[in-house]
């Protein structure tokens, strides 16, 4: 029988391409075929056949296309319209991330109301038509001056520094049957006196609603940090495991774009041994402490929106205990 399905990575970027072409760009037009979707999907996509605007950084004309790896241009800013939802895209069945890949290096949630891959019509119908409510979601996360749910910047004791100054950013974008992720590398990552490469690796997994992000700078220093935009009047939870190994700092409330009434959770797990939560102005703030080490951390938010989503903070705290639960006998939620 035949599904309204995709046959994988390969299949979804032709897809893409052809649908661009065609100008439909709706998810209902997905073609019937009777391969096995993908169970993840990253991609990033970029505009080519155009020109940059050098007084304002903008890319002008063009058509978007995939690509597998990407040195980015010197010019890139925020609203180049250059990067097809300005980063790079993670997503399965249940949900669906994306990072801005500029100075603001923070990551947003999209809000899916579908069981199927949606990353490649997202913005082909208009550069920020996702913050508008469509059949298949919507932009719910309002990111501000925050790092987003899971973004990562430099607390420096009273802000946190973004990636302004950068002499270079590549990327590299890798799906496999098991997972599907996004490298990152900043060269030259420059905040007060500390000058660092710093490499990211975030990994979304077939089931569950949660991207592993790990973390590698090329030196040690203070205040490399994580954390969950901060809403008035929604307060922040706090969790530790049985053993005391693994935490979690959490929201759950009315924060999305979507609607007056839409619940949302965030969360993030990280090692208590490796990290201190801090109070930061926009952020609620994991900050690790100073090493070269890999530092790794869980990413993980719930809309109520969700098919056979979490609908109550009570549902929800409960699965971050389950978590937690994983977390102390396995070391790992994948």
């Amino acid at each position: 029988m035949k599904t309204r399905i995709l046959s994988g990575a390969f299949a979804l970027a032709a897809l893409v391409a052809c649908k661009e072409k065609e100008e439909k760009n709706t998810i209902e037009e997905i073609i019937e075929i009777e391969e096995v979707a993908p169970e993840t999907y990253a991609e990033i996509s970029v505009k080519k056949g155009g020109s940059w605007k050098e007084d304002t950084r903008e890319y002008i004309d063009g058509s978007f296309e995939n690509v597998d790896e990407l040195v980015v241009p010197e010019e890139h800013t925020d609203h180049s319209w250059y990067i097809r939802y300005e980063g790079p895209g993670w997503e399965n069945k249940q949900t669906a991330y994306r990072l801005y890949l500029d100075w603001r290096n923070a990551i947003d949630i999209f809000g899916k109301k579908v069981d199927t891959l949606v990353l490649p019509y997202v913005g082909t119908d208009g550069f920020d038509s996702y913050h508008n409510n469509a059949p298949w979601g919507q932009d719910i996360l309002k990111a501000g001056k925050s790092m987003g749910i899971g973004g990562y910047g430099r607390f420096t004791g009273d802000t946190i520094a973004h990636f302004d100054e950068v002499q270079k950013t590549s990327v590299k974008v890798n799906n496999e049957a098991s997972q599907s992720s996004v490298a990152i590398n900043y060269e030259g990552w420059k905040t007060g006196d500390v000058t660092t490469d710093l490499k990211s690796v975030i990994s979304i997994f077939p089931e569950d609603r949660f991207l592993k992000a790990e973390l590698t700078p090329s030196i040690s220093f203070d205040g490399l940090a994580t954390g969950i935009v901060k809403f008035e009047e929604i307060p922040l939870m706090q969790g530790t495991s049985e053993d005391g190994s693994w935490a979690y700092i959490s929201t759950y409330g009315v924060q999305t774009l979507a609607g007056e009434q839409d619940q949302l959770g965030m969360a993030i797990f990280y090692k208590t041994e490796d990290a201190e939560v801090v109070d930061g102005p926009h952020d609620h703030l994991v900050v690790f402490k100073p090493s070269t080490e890999t530092q790794t951390y869980y990413i993980l938010s719930a809309w109520d929106q969700e098919q056979n989503g979490i609908k109550s903070k009570e549902a929800f705290e409960k699965d971050l205990a389950e978590k937690l639960a994983k977390l102390d006998n396995h070391g790992v939620l994948e």
